[in-house]
């Protein structure tokens, strides 16, 4: 039986690729306040803006591929049982080849409706505007969980951390909730490690092996270790 892997990734994976995260920008998400733009709030008060936006970041996402960092998370499935729990909105674990992922902050290539949460619709790398319906008639929004939202998958992705056998952390601080929590679901006895090109502190798991490099040198160095060894 193949043991469990879990894989913990966020904007640091992807910023290898030429995703920009609003982290880096001193609040700024390519030129956009986040409270004018993530929020239900923003919605309510500028959809149009807001469609806009995220526009945008499907359109440039499609300009982009996959790292290697996402590529090598893919051969760990020769091996283990992978799964991805990421905080990333992109498609690149999907187009990398990963075939578990978990998506707690939604997806940018899809949209749903403002009136009904279970109509979801895959948009690629395209547009939608005001006026764009459901099939219930009412307008479209971003399949994305804005700040302020609840996550409705925490508890799913806690549930895979329950099991782990080992815990890989890439590229991401873990430092806000709800997705911090996920390390106190961790066992004991579960092999931790962090990849990450800054020191961090990573609060609720013990003895973490650190790996202080870029996603892209680090990752792929991990994996085949983990490959060697098993």
């Amino acid at each position: 039986m193949k043991k469990k892997v879990v894989v913990l990734t966020g904007a640091g994976i992807s910023a290898e690729s030429g995703i920009r995260t609003f982290r880096d920008a001193d609040g700024l998400w390519e030129e956009y306040r986040i409270e004018e733009v993530a929020t239900w709030d923003a919605w309510q008060r500028n959809p149009a803006l807001v469609l806009e936006f995220y526009n945008k970041r499907r359109a440039q996402l499609g300009t982009v591929v996959p790292n290697a960092a996402h590529l090598a998370l893919v051969k760990l499935e020769e091996k283990f049982d992978v799964q991805i729990i990421t905080q990333n909105v992109d498609d690149l674990h999907e187009r990398a080849g990963s075939a578990n992922i978990l998506h707690l902050h939604g997806e940018l290539v899809k949209v749903r409706s403002t009136a009904d949460d279970e109509l979801v619709y895959n948009i690629g790398y395209g547009e939608i505007g005001l006026g764009d319906h459901c099939e219930k008639g009412f307008q479209l929004r971003p399949h994305i969980v804005w700040f302020g939202e609840a996550v409705p998958l925490i508890e799913a992705a806690a549930d895979l951390v329950a099991e782990a056998d080992i815990l890989l952390i890439i590229g991401t601080s873990l430092l806000v909730y709800p997705a911090a929590g996920l390390l106190h679901y961790a066992p004991a006895r579960c092999m931790k490690y962090v990849v990450d090109p800054n020191s961090l502190p990573v609060g609720g798991i013990s003895k973490p092996e650190v790996l202080q490099m870029n996603a892209g040198a680090g990752v792929p160095l991990l994996v085949n270790r983990l490959l060697s060894d098993n």
